[in-house]
């Protein structure tokens, strides 16, 4: 009997992803309804801007996801210099929010650079390696790789550390994977170390955040992390109840943004915070799947990449608001409010769709 080759479509990750974005506006308006009612008058406020980057997001997820995912390859170059250059231009005319120069404003709207550089990157080195894969055993080469990582990595870095931080991240996990070689890593692990340890001594706030991350209740910057972490504490098993959190309503400052998942410990509890995980680790799972069943090395590499990206974030952000590490600013993808990175973060969800797409099964 002729053997029929049959085109696989990841509908498992598709669900996942619809399901997360459902399951954090939900979360996103019981968790800001009181900031949006003191602040704007209006209680659905954040949840309608969330709807409307979503609603975008989602239909770049289903286009994106209907192109041959090596139609980015030969734009590359554009990618980075793009990014690079936005980046670039948020530093000098960027909106100041909170003492940091992050937003661009367009006309109406506002966006985030940094999470252009994200997948910028990730396009980027995936091109880049697949232009010499034999090559990536050699110190040197990745060595060269990292190089032209660095400028981005810098450049977002100055007002941006954490956003440095996954960028740097997914660059390294894209090497690790097209490296035949190990021991490599002990020595870029190395300089990683050192460039980090160069920004944090470069502004003493961040030499702060680690004082406080130390010893919040000292210090008055530590409020967050301490109301943060009473949250989770009187979460308990099973939670308060979906809307019923007492730390949102002021306590916990911005809980719509990064602490978020505070929130979601004190409603819905370790058994809701387990189930949060869950949902991303089954994600992770299915990227997994993905590049391992990529045709090629690039749809591998895309793939990667954005597991790499949401691996990283993920735990950085549970990491924060748990106090294991000190305080970055990272959001919980697909729940945290912010328009440019749920938009971004679908578009990424079309990528792996779209290499999902090209993977082939012989069927009897």
């Amino acid at each position: 009997m002729k053997e029929k080759r049959v085109r696989y479509y990841d509908y498992s990750l598709l669900f996942i992803v619809i399901f997360l974005v459902c399951f954090g506006l939900v979360v996103l308006y019981s968790t800001s309804s009181y900031n949006g009612q003191v602040k704007f008058g209006d209680a659905a406020y954040y949840l309608k801007k969330q709807v409307f980057a979503a609603g975008l997001g989602l239909a770049a997820m289903l286009v994106v996801s209907r192109i041959d995912y090596h139609f980015w390859k030969p734009f590359w170059l554009l990618a980075y210099v793009t990014a690079f250059g936005l980046c670039t231009l948020v530093l000098f005319k960027g909106e100041e929010i909170k003492g940091s120069r992050r937003w661009l404003e367009i006309g109406p709207l506002s966006m985030q650079p940094s999470e252009v550089a994200k997948i910028a990157i990730i396009i980027f080195l995936a091109t880049i390696i697949c232009k010499m894969p034999k090559k990536m055993g050699k110190l040197s080469t990745i060595v060269k790789v990292m190089v032209m990582v660095l400028p981005m990595v810098v450049i977002v870095a100055v007002e941006n550390l954490s956003t440095a931080i996954i960028i740097l991240g997914i660059a390294i996990a894209l090497v690790f994977v097209s490296s035949p070689k190990y021991m490599q890593f002990v020595v870029m692990g190395g300089l990683v170390v050192a460039v980090g340890a160069v920004f944090i001594l470069a502004a003493s706030y961040r030499m702060d955040r680690l004082k406080i991350w130390l010893e919040p209740e000292k210090y008055e910057k530590g409020y967050q992390t301490l109301q943060g972490l009473y949250a989770i504490g009187s979460g308990g098993l099973f939670g308060k109840g979906l809307g019923a959190s007492m730390q949102k309503l002021g306590f916990v400052p911005e809980a719509q943004n990064d602490m978020i998942f505070s929130i979601i410990c004190e409603e819905l509890g370790l058994f809701g915070a387990i189930c949060v995980i869950l949902l991303f680790l089954l994600l992770i799972w299915r990227f997994m799947v993905i590049a391992n069943n990529a045709p090629d090395l690039y749809g591998a590499l895309i793939v990667t990449g954005v597991m790499a990206h949401m691996a990283i974030q993920v735990i950085l952000n549970i990491a924060v608001v748990t106090n294991s590490i000190p305080n970055t600013g990272i959001s919980l993808p697909f729940i945290s409010y912010g328009g440019t990175s749920i938009l971004f973060l679908l578009a990424e969800m079309g990528l792996a769709l779209s290499v999902s797409r090209g993977i082939k099964f012989d069927m009897d």
